[in-house]
């Protein structure tokens, strides 16, 4: 099969689109932006390739008639438990990692000790992964690094209360920081068909299922067995200039996002892109084409990065902060977004009784409140708005969004796509096709 790929390497997660020559999207692949970027491209870019073969599969199972009512079960079912092969591979590559950096320490009694306390962690890590991969379970995070960590963090603190003062937390999570960063530096991502297998395994035994296991083994065949035939790929994002593509191959983040979003959604005029590391208010002509645009300086403040900074502050997860701001019952008013300061300002306002989810309210419509004044800048906004990037994944931001669009321009159409986040190697995808 002919296709063509479009890479977007963000500062915070790098994705990548397989589309085919009709310009039909394939399949989809992201991960966490690394140091190596050669390496966060190459991971994306087979996860959506793997993601082209489960369309595929769902494909040939729900045109199958044997299979017909039961085809969203089974594809929710090999997906979990794909998902769930990926994940136990990591966990035991995780594990591995930190018992060799233990046994490496000179001191032979504390390596026994911390190697028993690491051991006793990564089994109740293990004993919770199968429930958190069953089908419709809702995760916090699709990224391995978030599962981990939070589940390591929260182990390791029962640990240290049985242990007080045997052990010490810092030492403990330092050796789950060290060992993370190494796993993260293998790609997981080629082993399509073991774990494809592996699901396949899983379900064609269930009752539910196994009248239906010849049908769903000859579409796991055929998918895994799909050539993809590239023929050519464009490259995007804040780290464009460190892919392994010729220059004619690389495309700015602002025509990428535009066409991607008329792409998505073709009467968009106006788009905003908050990503990990920037901002940009794009004006597009009736085919996608930028007229117009503006961006922030370099300054972080009112990109993923500042949530990213608040979310330390706060001990929180960056996926927690949308979901806390919606619990508010006031709008804090914040005076800065800065990032240097938004440390101080946040414990001021918690030192003087505010409440932590009225304080992300506040800013959250800081965040949109930057934006805006962009967005004015660069010709105000126009049906259709389209709202793209990492942010627009966030309630909360698209809550304050909407909300100040109403009061300064009216009631507009505002696009939102659940897959807002690959826009930029949508557009890049639809550049290597033409």
């Amino acid at each position: 099969m002919d296709c063509y790929i479009g890479i977007d390497l963000g500062s915070t997660t790098s994705k990548a689109i397989y589309m085919d020559p009709d310009g039909n999207l394939l399949g989809r692949g992201i991960t966490n932006s690394r140091s190596n970027y050669h390496l966060a491209c190459e991971i994306a870019e087979e996860e959506a390739e793997n993601n082209s073969r489960f369309a595929m599969l769902e494909k040939d199972i729900c045109s199958d008639p044997q299979c017909k009512g039961k085809s969203a079960d089974i594809m929710a079912w090999i997906l979990s438990k794909y998902k769930l092969a990926e994940h136990k591979a990591q966990l035991d590559a995780l594990r591995e990692i930190c018992f060799k950096d233990i046994d490496s320490w000179q001191d032979p009694l504390a390596a026994s000790l911390y190697r028993e306390i690491t051991g006793k962690i990564f089994t109740g890590m293990e004993e919770a992964t199968t429930a958190l991969f069953q089908p419709g379970a809702v995760m916090k995070s699709d990224f391995f690094r978030d599962i981990a960590t939070g589940q390591f963090m929260e182990l390791a603190q029962e640990q240290i209360r049985e242990h007080m003062e045997k052990i010490s937390f810092e030492r403990l999570i330092g050796v789950f920081d060290k060992g993370i960063i190494r796993v993260e530096s293998v790609s997981f991502a080629r082993a399509f068909q073991e774990n494809i297998d592996f699901a396949y395994r899983q379900i064609k035994d269930l009752p539910d299922f196994a009248p239906f296991a010849d049908k769903i083994h000859a579409a796991v065949k055929t998918a895994s067995q799909q050539v993809f035939n590239i023929k050519s790929k464009v490259g995007t994002g804040y780290g464009r200039q460190r892919l392994p593509f010729e220059k004619s191959q690389i495309r700015s983040e602002i025509l990428c996002h535009g066409l991607g979003a008329h792409y998505m959604f073709p009467k968009t005029r106006t788009v905003l892109d908050i990503g990990g590391q920037d901002t940009k208010a794009i004006q597009v002509d009736a085919q996608g084409i930028v007229k117009n645009f503006q961006m922030n300086d370099r300054c972080a403040a009112g990109c993923g990065r500042y949530l990213g900074y608040v979310a330390d502050e706060m001990n929180m997860g960056v996926h927690e902060l949308g979901p806390t701001a919606l619990k508010a019952t006031k709008v804090v008013r914040i005076n800065s977004t800065c990032t240097v300061f938004a440390g101080a300002e946040l414990r001021q306002r918690l030192s003087l009784g505010e409440k932590r989810e009225d304080i992300l309210a506040g800013l959250h419509r800081a965040i949109i409140l930057r934006a805006m004044s962009l967005l004015a800048r660069s010709g105000g906004v126009r049906n259709e708005f389209t709202f793209t990037g990492g942010v627009a994944k966030n309630r909360a931001a698209t809550k304050a969004l909407r909300k100040l669009v109403d009061e300064n321009y009216g009631k507009l159409k505002i696009n939102i796509s659940p897959d807002s986040i690959f826009t930029g190697a949508c557009g890049a995808a639809l550049f290597a096709r033409s």
